[in-house]
């Protein structure tokens, strides 16, 4: 980055800012994603939000973005439809994406034994596919630009091996394999592409979780932070990286679990 202000204050939000950028966020119409999209409205940035049951009209994340002075544009589709992917990342390559955080994901639950192959494909379909579909085709705009900016979505079990979810782990431990193949190609053409991975976080679908007072202390007692994250608090990580604060960072899978990794 050039042309610093000479103030340390001016020269932070001008590593933070993403003024006049147009971010793509998949899973937005509620939790992480729904941070996400109003922590890069916040920073600056028009956000499209792409779900399965994104709302045409007024929902949570257009207020989000909308209340930051952001447009907002929703886009319908099932991640699990290879026909509906396709098309969608036609539209994408076409708009002139400059940040693209590849969030959305599905987890089925069954042990290994019993996982069916319907299962199976469903959330490597959901999960790694439609990532690596947008991405080629996004990506692909964004090195003739010369410059954009990709997250994806990772978890823990991108370095651990969970229980009763073989398609989630194998899934989210290639999305990690997939950014760093991606960012070794791009980085040379000003193409960023890293990834968060999220810890434990306070969000609809970890609610039963959190309610089970034997299992949510022992989750807790294994977290340093002592506390589940926030959506805000992957939002923040996923900003940093869609930013010019994060212009030499390639390649990088970022824990986001409140030291559960150091454990």
């Amino acid at each position: 980055m050039t042309n610093s202000p000479t103030t340390p204050a001016a020269f932070a939000e001008q590593l933070l800012s993403l003024e006049g950028k147009l971010a793509v966020v998949t899973g937005a119409s509620q939790g992480i994603g729904l941070a996400i999209a109003e922590t890069l409205a916040t920073a600056g940035a028009d956000v499209i939000g792409v779900s399965y049951d994104i709302e045409e009209g007024d929902s949570p994340t257009r207020q989000a973005v909308e209340a930051q002075g952001r447009s907002f544009t929703p886009i319908k589709s099932d991640f699990s439809d290879r026909a509906q992917v396709a098309e969608l990342a036609a539209d994408l390559a076409g708009r002139g994406v400059d940040i693209l955080v590849n969030n959305g994901g599905t987890i089925r639950r069954t042990p290994a034994a019993q996982h069916s192959d319907e299962d199976f494909d469903h959330v490597l379909d959901v999960n790694l596919r439609t990532a690596w579909v947008l991405s080629r085709e996004v990506g692909r705009t964004m090195i003739e630009r010369g410059s954009g900016r990709i997250v994806n979505t990772a978890s823990m079990l991108s370095f651990q091996g969970g229980i009763n979810v073989p398609g989630y782990t194998s899934s989210k431990s290639a999305i990690a394999g997939l950014t760093r193949a991606l960012a070794n190609e791009w980085a040379q053409y000003g193409v960023n592409v890293n990834a968060v991975a999220p810890g434990y976080v306070a969000t609809a679908n970890t609610h039963d979780l959190r309610q089970d007072p034997e299992r949510s202390k022992a989750i807790l007692d294994r977290i340093p932070a002592g506390r589940w994250a926030e959506a805000s608090d992957i939002a923040g990580a996923v900003l940093f990286l869609s930013s010019h604060a994060a212009d030499y960072v390639h390649g990088v899978v970022l824990p986001v679990d409140g030291g559960w990794l150091a454990r």
